[in-house]
């Protein structure tokens, strides 16, 4: 294994520009295109097709097409999760999306980030920090999830927020940066 791949995976500051990371993308951007195009298969073409793509798929995952991913060996999704349109995975570092989470359209889950140092960023150094969004979390439409952040489950951020940090479980959060708004409580059901 390569020294950047090595640090890629233990977190550490890395240049992507490695023989075998660019491999990796390679592998990724093939199985990416081919998931893309099947979206008129069978759902077990589609499934083959994820499990080959991703580190976990649970049982009854879909995924609507487009999607796009870094690595796609990072991500790991619960059963039942769903996931819109349009999503953006970079998976530099772990992804880990829960049970029955619902992801809107044109999420992005990030966990790459670059050097504040000018010369380092020209340079082309990163890291990645892991993002993890709980069971039955739901992130609305155009949601950011930067890296480093966790989710807690039961947790519902509004559409366009922008995660910066944590969220703890069974809250409501909106806004850029997110702000939790109030607690969940059950009261908002249908016929509540």
């Amino acid at each position: 294994m390569g020294v950047n791949k090595e640090r890629m995976l233990a977190g550490e500051w890395y240049v992507p520009d490695d023989p075998e990371l660019v491999a990796d993308t390679r592998r990724r951007a093939e199985l990416c295109a081919a998931y893309n195009a099947a979206s008129l298969s069978g759902p077990e073409e589609r499934h083959a097709l994820l499990t080959r793509l991703l580190g976990s798929v649970g049982e009854g995952v879909r995924i609507r097409a487009p999607f796009h991913c870094d690595f796609g060996y990072h991500i790991g999704i619960g059963a039942g999760a769903f996931v819109n349109f349009g999503a953006v995975f970079l998976d530099a570092a772990p992804i880990t999306v829960g049970a029955d989470a619902q992801i809107g359209p044109n999420v992005q889950l990030l966990t790459p980030t670059h050097a504040l140092d000018p010369e380092r960023r020209r340079a082309g150094w990163e890291k990645a920090l892991p993002v993890t969004v709980g069971d039955n979390v739901w992130l609305g439409g155009g949601v950011i999830v930067c890296p480093g952040v966790t989710i807690g489950e039961n947790t519902v951020v509004g559409a366009g927020s922008v995660v910066t940090r944590d969220l703890p479980p069974g809250v409501l959060a909106v806004g850029n940066p997110a702000r939790v708004v109030r607690p969940l409580d059950g009261t908002d059901r249908p016929g509540s």
